[in-house]
């Protein structure tokens, strides 16, 4: 039987020292006028729409499909900018992604795509400045819905029309740094990963529902056996 994993970006598979909340920032800055729009609003873990739904709740506005495609233009152009300036804090690729993700290209058995709050063409311009777009064909980003826990089957859906057959819910791995991706897995019915190199410690992840909680993504002879 195949197996559908399911990867998160940040704090998962890379750091990006902060591009992406100096990117939405300014995007609500070019829309709003104001400055650190994004000042208290939690992060990690939620949907590019989420976020920016209680940002501008915050302005007193509904945050309708027009006011959403706006953002999300100035989000994508600034961030195309930010994501090459240095930033700050770690900025890096997660320990032992890419040989994961090199081992798991290689199996007939694995399809592996994004499951990711990021809008689509933000998870593109953060991966391809990591190298690593090139390894997902498709998945489910923030622009699918507001509720990370809706994701799995949009996931799920775009990994069919690639050819994925049909798959049950325990076939479907779902690989993040923070409880809210435990969340969406057990939503779905799928399998958690949990790993610490986002927010949250081991500690932290080990008291969520995860099926499965690593320090790190190198520790992948671990992963494989789940698999298997």
């Amino acid at each position: 039987m195949r197996k559908l994993v399911l990867f998160d970006i940040d704090g998962t598979l890379v750091l990006t020292g902060g591009a992406g909340l100096r990117a939405m920032n300014m995007a609500l800055k070019n829309v709003f006028g104001h400055d650190d729009g994004l000042a208290g609003i939690p992060l990690a873990g939620r949907t590019d729409w989420a976020i920016l739904s209680d940002a501008v709740a915050r302005v007193g506005k509904p945050l309708d499909r027009d006011l959403l495609e706006t953002l999300r233009r100035a989000y994508i152009e600034n961030l195309a900018t930010e994501i090459d300036a240095p930033g700050r804090g770690p900025k890096a690729v997660m320990p032992g992604v890419r040989e994961l993700l090199d081992e798991l290209r290689g199996r007939e058995d694995v399809f592996v795509a994004l499951l990711t709050g990021n809008f689509e063409e933000g998870a593109r311009i953060k991966l391809d400045h990591f190298g690593l777009w090139h390894y997902f064909s498709c998945g489910a980003y923030g622009g699918d819905a507001a509720d990370r826990n809706a994701l799995v089957p949009f996931a799920v859906a775009r990994a069919r029309a690639c050819g994925l057959p049909p798959l049950a819910a325990h076939d479907v791995i779902v690989v993040g740094d923070t409880p809210h991706d435990v969340s969406c897995a057990e939503a779905a019915g799928a399998i958690a990963v949990a790993v610490a190199t986002g927010g949250h410690t081991v500690e932290e992840l080990r008291d969520t529902r995860a099926n499965l909680v690593l320090p790190d993504l190198s520790e992948r002879r671990t992963f494989l056996e789940l698999l298997d």
